[in-house]
């Protein structure tokens, strides 16, 4: 008799998990019409926020040069230190870019500074675009020694006794530039 009530219990728990209420009681139908309609409705990958792309470390401390020999083929030779910015005018900016924020400052008073911090940025192989309200930023990788031209579109920033660079390189490639002596200058 135990054997009967045991086989009747087990054929009945197999009915019952092949049944179509149960397929309504647990919430699953696999019919081919559903599983187009998840598959349509899934949300599509999103595109990655600006803040989870990297910002290059190198650009934490970028120094201005300009062209000195335009037709040399060895870029450090090419550009170099500009003479009349950090010796006599002494008007230079250094440029750093951080995730937080975008920093102007002078490269003969380190306190002389103009920081921005409401921008976005995103890469593009080798462009770095940093986007403010104001204007869009475009950093772009010319040469590996490291050399970076800088383009600004939109308003022109201006910042007192901080004249924007054209090219730059990084703190640690400067040594490799060609650099004037100021002589009798201060700067």
């Amino acid at each position: 008799m135990k054997n009967l009530i045991i086989s009747l219990s087990v054929m009945t728990a197999l009915l019952a998990s092949c049944s179509p209420s149960a397929d309504k009681k647990s919430g699953t139908n696999t019919s081919p019409d559903t599983l187009k309609e998840v598959a349509a409705s899934a949300p599509e990958p999103v595109k990655s926020d600006p803040e989870t792309v990297e910002m290059a470390s190198d650009f934490s401390t970028l120094v201005p040069i300009d062209v000195l020999n335009s037709k040399s083929t060895n870029v450090h030779d090419k550009y170099g230190i500009e003479f009349s910015g950090n010796c006599y005018s002494c008007d230079l900016a250094s440029l750093s870019i951080t995730k937080k924020q975008i920093r102007w400052t002078n490269i003969c008073d380190e306190k002389d500074t103009f920081e921005t911090d409401d921008f976005s940025y995103s890469n593009e192989g080798n462009k770095t675009i940093l986007k403010t309200p104001e204007r869009t930023f475009i950093l772009t990788q010319i040469d590996k020694a490291p050399v970076y031209e800088l383009v600004i579109e939109g308003k022109k920033p201006e910042l007192k006794n901080k004249r924007i660079s054209r090219y730059f390189t990084t703190q640690k490639a400067l040594p490799l530039f060609t650099e004037h002596d100021c002589g009798d200058f201060e700067g």
